[in-house]
């Protein structure tokens, strides 16, 4: 059982580095200005999240990419209903 708990942390800490390496990557891509907090609403998430959806990773990593809530990806996937 010990050597299935170090590979499950093993795991989540390369997984957990891979997502910062990621989000480094869409800063500099995108440029800093639009990952800054001009208010409480970040510029340019929306077609981050979507883009890393269609490239499959799932809400939760998605979420740890951007620095949001993950219930806050998930709205921003649901598609929207026009009254």
């Amino acid at each position: 059982m010990t050597g299935k708990v170090t590979g499950d942390n093993l795991a989540k800490e390369i997984s957990t580095k891979l997502n910062v390496l990621i989000a480094l990557s869409i800063k500099q891509l995108l440029g800093e200005k639009s990952f800054q907090r001009a208010s409480k609403r970040r510029t340019g998430i929306s077609e981050v999240v979507h883009y890393l959806a269609d490239m499959g990773l799932p809400a939760k990593d998605i979420a740890e990419i951007v620095g949001s809530p993950v219930t806050s990806v998930r709205t921003l996937l649901t598609p929207t209903r026009r009254k």
